[in-house]
């Protein structure tokens, strides 16, 4: 793979008129069926481990296909991850930051290397198209690089402070914290885990590494990147298996520094209160979803604002946190407005992601797929569903496929204006003044993305001196509000949607994986 051509994807372009990407893609995916069902392991102080038992991961695309077989981690594997992680960490947090960075940039090349062969599985296992899924990958990469960059241009983050005199001399340094756990979503298997998993090692932690059981494969394939990278044995562990035994276990485990989570705000608190049980305080940066909208102004640019929503609404079939959930237009161009966004929507094929014409593939998982068709039983007892609400047989596939779905009158009190539902569903209403429109947005728990389209400046910056999110986005019709990129837009919520204020992808998140230490010297 990195003899050939380079490509990168991002979520701004999701484009490629190259043949050869699409050319790349498609050997892939071949080569990707061709290992269906292999066993793959967990990966403990440098060692390949397997459990008393397994599980078979079979693709969203179609249950018949099994990608692979994966171990039910056990307790007694996460207390033997978290002792060879805490045996680690002297050696690699003690080793100089340049040998640290030089060594996750090799991973971060590794994983751009890799990139078709992780983007097909990640395709395959999920049910990003493949854009989504060759940008997920890149992202990957790029979160490792930009950390690395955070570190480098800070100098590990060493720096002098004020001193009395010229015998005193003051310092500020930080320093990682020690093992460090991580717990991955589906959505972003690539992202999500080396992103953060990534940034741990940077700083000087040890990592454990447990994925959501619906994308163990990409977690594996990071693994791989990484201990070929030259991560020494004990630094990056991975661990498959359930929440309850492998996840828990970990947040209740002592010798576990800090965590990093990503999902569901129930999920996050309970870790979040949970972790504060122990000896003492312990960092969680936990990212815990959202319920996101857009608010399209009179003065709008409608066909920014309708292909901005449609993106951001039914991109990876709306299984985005920063998803576009709710949208409010005003009363007079709303009727204008729902007409381009069912153009746009109507011209959405749904099917096998793999599949260059598909945009959107299958939902997650079962519980998604029923999810879907109780979501739309209340929406359609309550409210209009003016496209979709449908589940979809796909010729030759049995999967979990759903229709793009939008709602239209929809009562204001209707439970599902404020439930995160993680699916390709949007829900729209109009308004009279903006001021309205505002605080029926801000009226949610959650605070992660927000867009807003008007060609008005003033309208603008009323909006964004208003609006309570971390992630915000004005005219973007390549995404109303989805499509960060690290070094380019931050990403990290408000209220329920983050615990520590901090984002990703910009000037504040590595710090999140260490802590301060003042150094004083007296001549």
């Amino acid at each position: 793979m990195s003899e050939r051509k380079k490509f990168k994807v991002t979520y701004s372009t999701l484009a490629s008129p190259d043949p050869l990407l699409h050319q790349y893609y498609d050997e892939a995916v071949a080569d990707a069926k061709a290992n269906f069902g292999k066993i793959y392991p967990l990966f403990i102080n440098g060692e390949e481990r397997f459990a008393a038992k397994t599980f078979a991961k079979h693709s969203p695309v179609n249950l018949d296909w099994v990608m692979g077989h994966f171990q039910y981690g056990s307790e007694q594997d996460v207390n033997d991850a978290v002792a060879a992680a805490k045996a680690a960490f002297p050696a690699w947090s003690g080793r100089p930051w340049q040998e640290r960075v030089e060594i996750m940039r090799k991973a971060a090349d590794l994983i751009s290397d890799r990139l078709f062969e992780m983007g097909a599985n990640m395709s395959l296992e999920i049910g990003k198209n493949r854009l989504e899924a060759l940008g997920d990958v890149e992202e990957t990469a790029d979160l490792i690089r930009y950390n690395c960059d955070a570190v480098a241009k800070n100098n590990n983050f060493n720096f002098q402070l004020l001193s009395e005199s010229e015998k005193h001399h003051n310092r500020s340094v930080l320093k990682p914290y020690g093992v460090w756990a991580v717990i991955s979503p589906f959505n972003f298997p690539g992202a999500l885990a080396g992103g953060p998993a990534g940034a741990a090692l940077i700083a000087g932690n040890t990592v454990i590494l447990k994925p959501a059981t619906d994308t163990p494969l990409t977690a594996w394939f990071l693994t791989e990147c990484f201990r070929d990278a030259g991560v020494p044995a004990g630094v990056f562990n991975f661990i498959t298996g359930s929440g309850r035994v492998v996840g828990q276990t970990l947040i209740d485990h002592p010798d576990v520094a800090g965590i990093t989570f990503t999902g569901s705000y129930d999920v996050g608190m309970h870790i979040i209160r949970t972790f504060a049980q122990g000896r003492y305080p312990r960092p969680v940066i936990a990212e815990m979803g959202g319920k996101n909208p857009t608010i399209v102004s009179k003065k709008a640019d409608l066909d920014k604002a309708a292909m901005g929503v449609m993106r951001s609404a039914f991109g990876l079939q709306g299984q985005k946190c920063s998803a576009c959930s709710r949208v409010y237009v005003h009363a007079d161009v709303k009727e204008t407005f729902m007409s381009k966004l069912l153009d746009l929507t109507r011209q959405i094929n749904v099917g096998d992601p793999t599949i260059k014409e598909n945009w959107m593939g299958p939902v997650a998982n079962k519980g998604a797929f029923e999810d879907y068709q109780k979501f739309v039983a209340d929406l359609r007892a309550a409210g209009e569903i003016v496209h979709g609400g449908e589940t979809l047989q796909i010729e030759g596939l049995d999967g979990y496929y759903a229709a793009p779905t939008i709602v239209d009158h929809l009562p204001l009190d209707h439970y599902l204006w404020k439930h995160e539902m993680f699916l390709p569903i949007v829900t729209v209403t109009d308004f009279e003044e903006l001021d309205d429109a505002m605080a029926m947005a801000n009226d949610v728990e959650y605070g992660l993305t927000a867009g807003f389209f008007s060609e008005d400046d003033a309208e603008v910056q009323w909006w964004l001196d208003n609006i309570e999110a971390g992630v915000l986005y004005v005219n973007r019709a390549s995404g109303a509000t989805t499509g960060a990129w690290p070094g380019y837009q931050s990403f990290g919520g408000w209220k329920g949607s983050g615990s520590t204020g901090k984002a990703a992808g910009s000037f504040y998140y590595i710090q999140q994986y260490m802590h301060e230490q003042s150094q004083t010297i007296v001549d």
